[in-house]
């Protein structure tokens, strides 16, 4: 359906529109050729031309090139640019890169770029500095950027207070439409975007908020309370930035007023942060399943030897736990080798199947698809379920198989009925220990994992050597 014709802004009728296609790899971050042109300038020490080559970079963008180049380019890289890189560039590294940036700055450098960022951003960089640097810092700062930021340090690491920014546009109750347009017009201190005014009483207490292209559809002489949504999402301070990502989600969201203990509002938490949340938190869940604790792409090896060594340590003891109850079988093994090349795959069978099962249960807590006090059973019934169909399948297959290779009948029944047993044990076990773990207070992400291994792999060598001692010797 055509539209209505829009009249061209005068000066515009014989300007040629530009139509450009961009490649679908080069919608974001650097390009490969982009990556070579700055190797090529580095390497010859063409200060003027690694400049020009970043200047219309987004910092985003930016600080992905830091992050592709090599530990000596990137040195090189950031003692020429440093000077013109911009403060967004930085909050924008991976954690590891950052500290090495920050750590070539002087606390003079630092309290600049602090006070070019947002206060989420600012105080994100300030709590990894060393205390010494970072008081250095904030005693550089204007007095009430300084009390904002201290303020900010105070609030637990993964709450709506480290997650929000100070700066929002909160409008008195009192004003009309044409007051809230002239004071966005004139006012010098407004936060370079936003998408809500929220509307405050005499208290600093939020009563309603207006979407900005409501407030300048409406005419001048209306009342802010006359076109304000009075249901409020509000996010109190110590709230867990889970939650906070969770509220954003379920009720879409584009920013929420955080209040304080006495309900006044004293920051505003924006979508852009909350996109970044719900991607740590969901990479947090995933590298935690496998037993790493962090992205530690960038951090030096000795630091991540150090942070998955705890993680093969506990892989240790579960070996030696399952090995503990392999030796109970000697006599058995010593009688019937093949169960040597058989029992591995009851145990990896199971394991893999709880990993499957764990995945979707921690991930439906995450969501709140599932609580420890709702659908919990419909929950375990259906993995139940699938792990006993799957088991048959497999049991069958395998059990064909088993009996088959060695020309023992009687050998692929135990291998079939260990599977059925270990697989519906995995599907019940990884449903379990996850919501166990969260009602207790743990993170099931972390733990699970863990301990599903250790019960698949022992009760997998368990049934089926057990199964052998009791029907072949």
């Amino acid at each position: 359906m055509a539209g209505p014709e829009v009249e061209k802004p005068t000066g515009e009728e014989d300007r040629p529109t530009i139509v450009e296609t961009v490649d679908e790899e080069e919608l974001y971050g650097p390009s490969e050729e982009l990556l070579e042109n700055i190797n090529a300038a580095l390497a010859a020490g063409d200060i003027p031309v690694v400049e020009s080559l970043i200047e219309p970079l987004h910092p985003a963008d930016v600080a992905d090139l830091i992050e592709h180049l090599e530990p000596e380019q990137r040195k090189l890289f950031l003692d020429i640019t440093r000077h013109a890189l911009e403060a967004e560039t930085i909050s924008h590294l991976d954690e590891a890169l950052r500290e090495e940036v920050v750590d070539q700055m002087a606390p003079a450098e630092l309290a600049e770029v602090v006070t070019e960022l947002d206060t989420d951003d600012a105080v994100d960089l300030l709590e990894d500095l060393d205390a010494d640097t970072q008081q250095q810092v904030l005693d550089s700062l204007p007095a009430e950027d300084r009390a904002y930021l201290e303020q900010g340090l105070t609030f637990p690491e993964d709450s709506a207070g480290r997650l929000m920014q100070r700066e929002l546009v909160a409008i008195s109750d009192q004003w009309n439409v044409g007051e809230t347009v002239d004071y966005l017009r004139n006012a010098e201190d407004l936060p370079d975007d936003f998408y809500d005014l929220y509307i405050v009483d005499a208290d600093k207490k939020p009563v309603g908020s207006v979407p900005l292209s409501r407030a300048m559809r409406s005419k001048r002489d209306i009342k802010l309370t006359d076109v304000m949504d009075e249901e409020l999402r509000l996010v109190p301070v110590d709230t867990d930035q889970e939650a906070v990502a969770y509220l954003f989600r379920q009720y879409g969201l584009v920013s929420a007023p955080v209040v304080d203990g006495d309900g006044r509002l004293i920051g505003v938490i924006t979508v852009d942060d909350v996109v970044r949340v719900i991607d740590e938190e969901a990479e947090e869940d995933l590298l935690n399943i496998v037993g790493v604790s962090d992205t530690d792409f960038h951090a030096p090896a000795y630091k991540t030897a150090f942070l998955r060594v705890r993680w093969l340590v506990v892989t240790l003891v579960n070996t030696l736990i399952a090995s503990f109850v392999i030796s109970r079988f000697e006599g058995t093994i010593g009688h019937y080798p093949a169960l040597a090349v058989l029992m591995p795959i009851t145990a990896a069978m199971g394991g893999n199947a709880g990993v499957q099962v764990i995945t979707v249960t921690v991930r439906a807590l995450a969501t709140r698809d599932i609580t420890p006090n709702s659908n919990v059973m419909r929950l375990i019934s259906k993995e139940l379920a699938v792990g006993l169909m799957n088991a048959v399948v497999f049991a069958i297959i395998l059990g064909a198989v088993g009996g088959y290779w060695f020309g023992h009948i009687g050998l692929g029944f135990v291998l079939g009925g260990a599977m059925i047993f270990n697989m519906v044990w995995a599907g019940f076990a990884g449903t379990v220990i996850p919501l166990v773990m969260d009602r207790i207070g743990l993170d099931p992400a972390t733990g699970a994992g863990p301990f599903l291994t250790t019960t698949t792999d022992c009760l997998g060598f368990f049934a089926f050597l057990g199964l052998a001692t009791l029907f072949l010797t």
